[in-house]
């Protein structure tokens, strides 16, 4: 099978940008063959590269909408595909699921679309909800498959009219186990919180500094693993609130799985979320989780039982999952066991390479 992958940004690492990575990997070492494009020139074609992946450049293909360059990385896309001759298409993001889908239609190809959340979930303003839905209700039309990487992602699309029962998926997020020598928690008297995200909405790293300022114990250290435009005013308030010296700015890292295993608790607070890779990695090796509840973060975090979700904006919540954590070391290593053996049972790469892989050989025995 001729696979094409297609993604929006290569200018972050995000988790659209892991899991496209690790499918590409994962079904290239399954025997297919496999090629990548992207927007632009930068750290993600570097890490397709170094993992022996083909990955091309598109010059017009940019997240912004701007009419003069979407029209021509249209066409840049078609003449990508043309060249490429894939068996299908698999698309990843919203503007390069809305340009490559055309391409793809334009061609004969079936496209398959993969929403890492959709762009009219709860938590974004009325009116860019209400564009993009109609936009998805169109663009269903030039999909053989839509996938979402939560049963919440699924529910919301159906509700919008976007697909129907059979056209939309869900298939969860799944990730790479990693050596047992780097999942391996550590006994410290200070407990070491992290947050493993991008300085950008929907993250939201200032709403999680407000409530950690007010919680009563006070032996805690907090790492924040990432970048982005508001890092700098983050700092800001940190200092503000009179923590600067307790929490640690490490930016973008590629040894997130190491600081993992050297912390206890996982916290992801955001406004919005389709299925969050980080909470993956911090249920792999073995970390309770306290984030928001939001996208289809419930469905890997049992609100008391591996870990807390917090619903978005309630700041007393966050203030007392917090509080539990940091209190009972017990509580900590329970529920961190449970996550881990949620996550080996329901969320390896393994078992997500093989339901995306035998979705690829269905449409194409439909298509064919």
């Amino acid at each position: 099978m001729k696979i094409v992958y297609v993604i929006t940004r290569s200018d972050v690492i995000g988790g659209a940008s892991v899991h496209l990575l690790d499918l590409a990997l994962g079904s290239f070492q399954a025997g297919h063959s496999v090629d990548i494009l992207v927007g632009g020139e930068g750290v993600f074609n570097s890490r397709a590269r170094d993992l022996g992946l083909s990955c091309f450049p598109l010059k017009y293909l940019v997240r912004e909408i701007n009419p003069r360059k979407d029209i021509r990385a249209f066409f840049e896309l078609r003449k990508m595909l043309s060249k490429l001759k894939p068996d299908l298409v698999h698309l990843h993001s919203s503007k390069a699921g809305i340009l490559g889908r055309l391409a793809a239609k334009s061609l004969g190809l079936p496209a398959i679309f993969t929403a890492h959340g959709w762009a009219f979930t709860e938590g974004v303003s009325a009116k860019r909800r209400f564009l993009y839905r109609n936009i998805e209700r169109i663009m269903a039309r030039f999909s053989e498959q839509i996938l979402t990487v939560s049963e919440f992602d699924r529910q919301l699309a159906l509700k919008a009219k976007v697909g129907d029962e059979a056209s939309v998926l869900t298939i969860h997020n799944g990730m790479p186990e990693v050596s047992s020598n780097i999942v391996s928690l550590t006994e410290s008297d200070k407990v070491r919180l992290i947050m493993v995200a991008r300085f950008e909405v929907p993250k939201n790293q200032k709403f999680l500094l407000e409530a950690l300022a007010k919680v009563a114990p006070k032996n805690w250290e907090l790492e924040l693993v990432g970048d982005g435009p508001s890092f700098s005013s983050v700092q800001t308030l940190a200092a503000h609130l009179g923590i600067g010296e307790k929490v640690v700015f490490s930016g973008a890292c590629d040894d997130v799985p190491i600081r993992l295993s050297r912390s206890d608790v996982f916290v992801l607070i955001s406004d919005w979320e389709g299925l969050p890779l980080t909470i993956l990695e911090a249920m792999r090796t073995g970390l309770p989780v306290i984030a928001s509840n939001v996208g289809g973060v419930s469905e890997l975090v049992a609100n008391g039982e591996n870990g807390f979700v917090v619903e978005r904006g309630d700041q007393k919540g966050l203030m007392d999952a917090l509080t539990q954590l940091i209190n009972s070391p017990e509580l900590r290593k329970k529920q961190g066991l449970l996550g881990q053996h949620i996550y080996r049972t329901n969320f390896t790469f393994d078992i997500m390479l093989d339901k995306i892989l035998k979705i690829y050989q269905k449409v194409l025995d439909r298509t064919k």
